[in-house]
C-alpha cells in the first residue's frame, strides 16, 4: 500500500469513527406508546401504520429503550415509549443515550385514547394545548367519602373535591403542562380537514350516546386537552373529575378531550429534559385519537362499557396516522427553515 493509499484509509477510519460518535440530528420525533406485535403485517398497535407507510428504513438500538427506534436516515424517527406513566422512563433514556440531537426536534406524541363524549366521538383526533396530570391527588374510598361530594379525589393541599390547594412542598411543581400555542393551532389548521374514516359499526355505538350531540357526530378533528393518569379509570363520576380536574389546573382555559395513561409521563418527562437543555418544549405536540368513549352510554352499564370491544379502534389508529403524518411530513420538509419554533403564520 503506498503512503497515500495508507493515509485514505487511515483518513476514512478517522471520518466513520467521527460519525459515529456524533449524535444524529432528528428534525421530527413521532412518539406512539405500544405495539401488540410486529411492526408490519399483523394485528396493529399504535406504531404499525407509520412503519408500512413511512420510509423508516434504519433501526436503531437505543439502551433502555424497549423497542427498536425506527428512522428515515432523514431527520424522523419514529419512537416507542410504553405504556402508563413509565413512559418517561425510556423517552429519559432515549434522550439522554447521546445517539440522537434533539436540541431543535420537533416532538409529535400520537396515541389512541379514550374519549370525552361531551366533547368528541370515536375515530375522532384532538390536538392538546395542555397536557393535564391527573396522578397526584388525595383519595379516599368512595364508600368513606362525604356523600355530598361528586367524587372522592381531592387536590393535594386541599380538602374537598375540585379546590384549588395551597402548595404543601412535596408534590409535583406542574399539573397541567402548558404546550406552544401557535404551534398546536397551526397543527389543528392545518389538520381540520382530515378525512377521518367511519363505519356501521361506529355508527351504531355513536347512537347510543343520547344527549351528547359531539359524541354521535361522525369523527372530526378538534383541540381538547389530553388527560394521562397511570390508572384505568372508566365512567360518568370519574370522567366528571377529569374534567373538573382539566378546568381547575387550567384556570378553566382548558377542557378535558382524551384520556390515556402516558402523556402525564411524556410530557413531564420532556420539560425535564428542556430545563436541562436537551429538548425545546416549545417544539411539542400531543394528538390523541379517540378508540373508545371513557364512559358509559346513557342506559349502559359502565363495567359492560369498560370491557366491550373498541368500535373505534383501528379507526383511531388510521385517524392518528393521516392526521399525524401531515403534520409530521410538514415539520421535516420545512422546519429548518423557520426561525423560531413555530411556522410563520
Amino acid at each position: 500500500m503506498t503512503p497515500f493509499a495508507r493515509f485514505l484509509a487511515l483518513a476514512l477510519l478517522l471520518s466513520a469513527a467521527r460519525l459515529g460518535a456524533d449524535p444524529m440530528p432528528v428534525k421530527v420525533a413521532v412518539v406512539v406508546t405500544f405495539e401488540v406485535g410486529a411492526d408490519k403485517g399483523d394485528k396493529p398497535g399504535e406504531l404499525q401504520f407509520w412503519a408500512e407507510r413511512e420510509n423508516w428504513k434504519d433501526s436503531i438500538t437505543v439502551p433502555g429503550v424497549d423497542h427498536a427506534v425506527l428512522s428515515d436516515g432523514n431527520g424522523t424517527i419514529g419512537v416507542v415509549s410504553g405504556t402508563t406513566v413509565r413512559a418517561s422512563n425510556q423517552i429519559m433514556a432515549l434522550v439522554m443515550s447521546g445517539k440522537f440531537d434533539f436540541s431543535r426536534t420537533y416532538w409529535i406524541v400520537n396515541g389512541i385514547a379514550g374519549v370525552n363524549p361531551a366533547a368528541a366521538s370515536i375515530g375522532s383526533a384532538a390536538w392538546a394545548h395542555y397536557v393535564i396530570d391527573g396522578d397526584v391527588a388525595y383519595e379516599i374510598d368512595a364508600r368513606e367519602a362525604d356523600p355530598s361530594w361528586p367524587y372522592a379525589i381531592i387536590p393535594v393541599g386541599s380538602t374537598v373535591p375540585n379546590q384549588r390547594p395551597t402548595r404543601e412542598g412535596w408534590e409535583p411543581e406542574t399539573m397541567a403542562f402548558e404546550l406552544n400555542r401557535r404551534l398546536v393551532d397551526w397543527a389543528f389548521a392545518l389538520t381540520k380537514d382530515t378525512v377521518i374514516p367511519d363505519t356501521d359499526e361506529m355508527r351504531a355505538y355513536r347512537a347510543t350516546y343520547e344527549g351528547f350531540p359531539n359524541a354521535q357526530r361522525p369523527p372530526f378533528v378538534l383541540c381538547g386537552e389530553t388527560f394521562g393518569s397511570c390508572r384505568y379509570w372508566h365512567g360518568k363520576a370519574l370522567t366528571q373529575w377529569a374534567s373538573d380536574w382539566t378546568r381547575l389546573w387550567t384556570n378553566g382555559r382548558g377542557e378535558m378531550a382524551m384520556s390515556d395513561m402516558e402523556d402525564q409521563g411524556i410530557a413531564a418527562a420532556l420539560s425535564r429534559l428542556a430545563k436541562m437543555g436537551r429538548v425545546d418544549f416549545q417544539r411539542v405536540l400531543f394528538l390523541r385519537t379517540a378508540s373508545n368513549y371513557c364512559m358509559q352510554a346513557p342506559r349502559q352499564d359502565v363495567n359492560k362499557s369498560l370491557h366491550s370491544e373498541y368500535a373505534g379502534y383501528l379507526p383511531s389508529l388510521e385517524a392518528a396516522y393521516r392526521v399525524g403524518s401531515r403534520v409530521t411530513h410538514e415539520l421535516a420538509a420545512h422546519g429548518d427553515a423557520w426561525r423560531g419554533t413555530t411556522p410563520p403564520q
